[in-house]
């Protein structure tokens, strides 16, 4: 299924979906950074129970600007999850857009005018490091090997063709996240980057990318580990399966 492709920019007012777990040496910059690049977007900080007191700065942030809201959870249960209760705040509000961001400065906030103009165009847009234009900085050789390494195998599996699939800096249209199966999505990590874009092309959305410069963080320790790789190898692997598989059935289908 194919939709019609927007025309004209998202209307409506733009929240940006921060989630943290012990980033308190980062989230007053990386907020001052979005509300300075875009300053009519609101900014909502979901902290994961840190116990870094990266909760504690949010709150003095959005006592003082009342275009920040905090949204404590408990304990931390993954990227995933956490996007999705974000998620779940911004489609009870007015928001027409919803972007996604990391804490820790690896998403510069200078580039998000970028993926909101883009949205005349498309449904989702990707802040990608893989299309002409984007960059990484600071990353060892064997990260960056990784990160392609997964991309690739993602798009062939999937048989989709964009380039950064894993992207975390991403601005979704509010009827995406509207239409999609938000409680069937359980992925985490980096998977969860790649099950909302695949739920995104299954479901006909129009989904761009748009050039980004990502660096690699200055404080703080990286959330990627063995557990989040293996789980998004297994969930590509099965979803590129049923993919396999559904073409199968609908070339008998077209035989019979």
């Amino acid at each position: 299924m194919t939709r019609a492709e927007p025309s004209g920019p998202a209307p409506g007012p733009v929240l940006v979906v921060i989630p943290t777990y012990n980033e308190r040496d980062n989230i007053r910059s990386i907020v001052d950074r979005v509300l300075a690049a875009v300053p009519d977007v609101h900014v909502l900080v979901v902290d994961d129970g840190s116990p870094d007191g990266t909760g504690e700065i949010a709150d003095e942030i959005a006592a003082a600007d009342a275009r920040v809201e905090v949204l404590h959870r408990t304990s931390k249960d993954g990227l995933g999850a956490a996007y999705l209760a974000g998620f779940a705040r911004a489609l009870d509000g007015e928001y027409a857009v919803i972007v996604e961001m990391d804490a820790d400065g690896s998403h510069a906030p200078e580039d998000l005018p970028a993926l909101l103009a883009a949205l005349d165009r498309a449904d989702l847009v990707l802040g990608s490091r893989y299309v002409p234009g984007g960059r990484v900085r600071n990353w060892p050789a064997h990260r960056y090997a990784l990160s392609k390494g997964a991309n690739l195998y993602a798009r062939i599996a999937l048989g989709v063709p964009i380039r950064d699939i894993t992207a975390g800096f991403r601005a979704f249209r509010r009827q995406v996240l509207e239409e999609l199966d938000l409680d069937a999505v359980q992925s985490q990590g980096y998977c969860f980057q790649i099950d909302m874009a695949w739920r995104a092309v299954q479901a006909g959305f129009r989904v761009a990318e748009v050039p980004i410069t990502f660096t690699e963080r200055e404080h703080g320790a990286s959330k990627m580990d063995r557990k989040v790789m293996v789980e998004a190898f297994w969930r590509v692997a099965t979803w590129g399966g049923e993919r396999l598989l559904d073409r199968r059935r609908a070339r008998k289908g077209v035989r019979t």
